[in-house]
C-alpha cells in the first residue's frame, strides 16, 4: 500500500496525463480542428515524456531533497529522455515524413501502371509514424508542465 503514497510516482503519472490532455485543446486553437488521437499519440505540443520525467525528479527532489542520490538518478534520467526526445526520435520522425512521401510517389507511379487505384488505401501501406520526436520549444514546455504540476500537487496535498 505504500506504493499509493508514492508522490514522485503520483505526480508524474499526473504529467503525463495532463500533457497528454493539453495537446487537444492546444492543436484546436492552432488547427481549429478536434483531434482526440492526441491523447495516445507521441509528439506535440507539450511533450508528455518531458513532463513526466521532470515531475519525477521534481517529486524526487521535494521527497528526499536535492542531494540524495535518488535525485541524481531520476534528474540523469530526465536529461537523458529529454535529450533523446530531441534528437534520435525527432530525427526519426524526420526520416519518416521522407519516406511516407517516397511511397506516396512511388504508388503514383504504380497507379499510372496497373489497376492499383482500386485497393483501398490501407491495403496498399501503413505509412510510418511522422510525430516521433518533439521540438526544443516543445520538450521545454513539457518539463515546465512536470515541475510546475508537481509544485502545485505538492503544495494542494
Amino acid at each position: 500500500m505504500e506504493l499509493l503514497l508514492n508522490f514522485p510516482l503520483w505526480a508524474s503519472l499526473a504529467a503525463i496525463f495532463f500533457a497528454q490532455f493539453v495537446k487537444v485543446p492546444i492543436q484546436y486553437i492552432a488547427s481549429r480542428r478536434v483531434d482526440w488521437s492526441l491523447l495516445t499519440s507521441t509528439g506535440g505540443m507539450p511533450s508528455s515524456h518531458s513532463a513526466a520525467v521532470t515531475a519525477l525528479s521534481t517529486g524526487v527532489a521535494l521527497e528526499a531533497g536535492m542531494d540524495s542520490p535518488v535525485f541524481a538518478v531520476s534528474a540523469i534520467f530526465a536529461i537523458i529522455t529529454m535529450f533523446d526526445a530531441t534528437g534520435v526520435r525527432r530525427q526519426a520522425g524526420e526520416q519518416a515524413i521522407v519516406l511516407n512521401q517516397l511511397v506516396s510517389d512511388f504508388n503514383r507511379i504504380i497507379e499510372d501502371a496497373k489497376d492499383w487505384p482500386k485497393k483501398p488505401d490501407k491495403e496498399k501501406r501503413k505509412e510510418l509514424k511522422e510525430l516521433l520526436g518533439h521540438k526544443p520549444i516543445e520538450v521545454f514546455f513539457g518539463g515546465l508542465t512536470g515541475i510546475l504540476l508537481t509544485l502545485m500537487l505538492h503544495y494542494i496535498l
